[in-house]
């Protein structure tokens, strides 16, 4: 039977006791509104942990004015039925005020990892993830906290906060779940229009096509980049304003001038009103001819 608890010493009093017995810790912080990839997340950590926690909270501090805070979905009684059923033991749900208490002022600088893509776009964006993401871990103490590659860049800044401020917590990165016409699964999908979501499949194409010339020989970065926004562009119409596309290295997220180890291919863009990101692993390769 899950547990759900909105309360910090509850929480800690839980995984204490899970921790007396011998168990894993394994930790899963979402958002809500859950889909099939945030249930991947939950079926890994059960691959590699006893006990796992999910937690619920729309954090308001990594969203800037004019986001999409107060519209993004909230569907917390039917996000911890499919937690049930998936077997998580704990569901934490706390309130901003829990999380943040009545006068804050410590906050998280994510570093040189946050300037870039995502950082540009969205001002504070990653100052408030990973201040957030720094009190879940600190809250809960697993042994292991989980993180889907689609957020990649989120990904890479879970792992360095986990690192260089000695948290004691493994960060595991996990696939991207898609759709079977290859977009990518994200809450914000529920607002696509159907028009809409024909064009969002620019993203997963544009980055498909890139992978593609990067097999038969192209390996300049500028030019993967400009293939990158010239398909998602053609692809996606007048329904798709594209925010970046870029060939970037995995530890540090700058662009490559020349593809010589696997890297990460990124894309964002708006379709319609609403946000969305991809991206997927490029490599070299010398199976074809450019």
């Amino acid at each position: 039977m899950i547990e759900r608890i909105s309360s910090k010493s509850e929480l800690r009093s839980a995984v204490a006791e899970a921790r007396r017995e011998g168990k894993t810790v394994a930790f899963v912080p979402t958002m809500g509104a859950l889909h099939s990839g945030h249930l991947s997340l939950v079926r890994a950590a059960f691959s590699r942990a006893d006990f796992v926690v999910v937690s619920i909270f729309v954090n308001p501090t990594q969203f800037a004015p004019g986001e999409d805070y107060e519209r993004y979905p909230r569907r917390t009684e039917a996000d911890i039925e499919l937690l049930s059923a998936e077997g998580v033991a704990i569901v934490f749900t706390p309130s901003a005020e829990t999380m943040y208490g009545a006068d804050p002022r410590v906050t998280v600088n994510p570093g040189s990892l946050a300037r870039l893509w995502e950082g540009e776009v969205r001002p504070g964006h990653f100052g408030g993830m990973a201040t957030v993401v720094t009190k879940l871990l600190g809250i809960v103490r697993p042994d292991l906290a989980f993180f889907g590659e689609k957020d990649y860049q989120q990904l890479r800044i879970a792992e360095r906060v986990a690192r260089d401020l000695d948290l004691g917590v493994g960060i595991v990165g996990c696939p991207i779940a898609r759709d079977p016409d290859g977009l990518a699964i994200s809450s914000r999908n529920v607002f696509l229009t159907a028009e809409e979501r024909a064009a969002a499949l620019a993203l997963s194409e544009a980055l498909a096509a890139t992978v593609e010339a990067a097999a038969w020989g192209e390996l300049d970065g500028d030019a993967l980049a400009a293939l990158m926004r010239e398909t998602a562009i053609a692809r996606g119409g007048e329904l798709l304003s594209l925010d970046y596309a870029a060939v970037v290295l995995p530890e540090t997220l700058e662009p490559v001038g020349t593809l010589a180890v696997p890297s990460r291919a990124i894309i964002a863009a708006r379709v319609g009103t609403t946000r969305l990101i991809d991206n997927c692993e490029i490599a070299p390769s010398h199976g074809g001819t450019a």
